[in-house]
């Protein structure tokens, strides 16, 4: 019977940590994707609208907006490894500071162990047991204490670098999409026409699935996302007109 029991418990735990890691990780993933393909779709749409605007050679502007792309998805791998990073070192300091806390004041990491459990509605009697058993286990006594009052979770080592890569691949892949009309057509003014209404449904359909994974309302979210990336090419367009009259 008690056989039984710690095989349960196993399948249980086994069932809650593959469910969580999946979870955590496909929302960091989805993130990333997000970020780079909104910004991958609105920048090099507004530069080639703005060049467009100057009445600049479809080829230049071709030539212009990759040079854009190819800067812009290493910047923005870049800044993705950077946060990333950061986060890990965070993590890495928090965990020692913890750790020097547990084996210098322990009755008062204790008494925060008290004090987190009560705010979830556990009386003294209840959380007692909880508090001497993680006191005699260390490590599940620092995990605690870095998930439930600091709030941390142990980043995945390979998190920084796959943040990077998966921002450039997502940003040049849409960066990709105002441009790919340039490279049909020579005239700069159709291709700038063809250039709107391509991005504009990108914008609509990537506004439409960010809504979804996001949790927000797709329809809002798709009309935002447009806007937000028809008014910045307008506005490049406008400035490069202004400027050439």
């Amino acid at each position: 019977m008690a056989e039984h029991g710690r095989v349960d418990l196993e399948k249980q735990r086994l069932l809650l940590q593959d469910h969580e890691e999946k979870h955590f990780m496909s929302s960091e993933v989805v993130r990333d994707i997000i970020i780079g393909v909104s910004d991958g779709l609105t920048v090099p749409f507004a530069l080639a609208a703005g060049l467009s605007g100057a009445q600049v050679k479809s080829g230049i502007i071709l030539i212009a907006g990759i040079a854009e792309v190819v800067a812009g998805a290493i910047s923005m791998g870049l800044g993705g490894y950077l946060a990333a990073k950061s986060e890990a070192d965070h993590y890495a300091r928090e965990l020692k500071r913890e750790q020097e806390e547990i084996i210098n004041v322990p009755d008062i990491e204790a008494a925060e162990i008290a004090e987190i459990l009560s705010q979830y509605g556990v009386e003294p009697h209840e959380y007692e047991p909880v508090v001497n058993a993680l006191r005699r286990n260390p490590q599940a006594w620092l995990d605690f204490m870095m998930k439930f009052e600091l709030g941390l979770e142990e980043p995945d080592p390979l998190r920084a670098l796959w943040s990077a890569i998966t921002i450039a691949l997502s940003y040049a892949a849409g960066g990709m999409v105002p441009l790919s009309p340039y490279v049909i057509l020579p005239i700069a003014r159709d291709a700038l026409i063809a250039s709107v209404v391509v991005t504009i449904i990108a914008l609509l359909v990537f506004g439409f699935i960010k809504g979804h994974f996001t949790g927000n309302q797709p329809f809002k979210s798709a009309f935002q996302t447009a806007l937000i990336g028809a008014v910045a090419s307008a506005a490049a367009f406008s400035i490069a007109k202004l400027f050439r009259a």
